[in-house]
């Protein structure tokens, strides 16, 4: 019975050293897209810091990595978080999106600000300084109202319906 344990810890062992050579790619971009939300909606300094800090490892093609990441398999797991994140919505791609998608994003993203359902509960553990105090509620809320405003005065009414 001991053998068989031994063998099991040992294989196991193997396994977790190979796997730390398995690495998806990081998500760094070293330079601004073209559809970066901030080339079209102004951002104030102090709404892009609340952004750069508490939205853009997830929702942005710029990930700040912390130290564990490197230790598998919580870099495949932070990976699929990432992407996933990112197809809900990427403000380093946003202007690709069509109207609509912009103007629902937007609304989406007030909204789980607002609720307290953004940053994820899970992230503001780890990142403290990314969880969002009333004031920054708040400038959310001014920004993406602006926005929102922005858009309805750009586009036809009915393209921001649902088709």
């Amino acid at each position: 019975m001991k053998r068989a344990i031994k063998i099991i810890l040992i294989v196991l062992l193997i396994v977790l050293v190979c796997i730390q050579f398995i690495r998806p790619a990081k998500n760094i971009s070293n330079t601004l897209s073209n559809y970066d939300i901030t080339n079209r909606y102004s951002m104030p300094p102090d709404v892009l810091k609340i952004f750069q800090n508490s939205c853009y490892d997830c929702h942005s093609n710029n990930t700040r990595y912390p130290w564990y990441w490197q230790i598998q398999p919580v870099t495949w797991w932070m990976n699929g978080h990432i992407n996933e994140a990112k197809r809900e919505v990427n403000y380093s791609e946003f202007l690709s999106y069509p109207a609509r998608r912009q103007y629902k994003k937007i609304e989406a993203t007030n909204k789980e600000v607002q609720g307290g359902d953004m940053p994820l509960p899970s992230y503001i553990i780890i990142h403290r300084d990314a969880r969002l105090n009333d004031e920054q509620k708040l400038l959310i809320k001014k920004w993406t109202t602006g926005v929102m405003d922005q858009i309805k005065a750009t586009y036809p009414p009915d393209s921001l319906l649902k088709k």
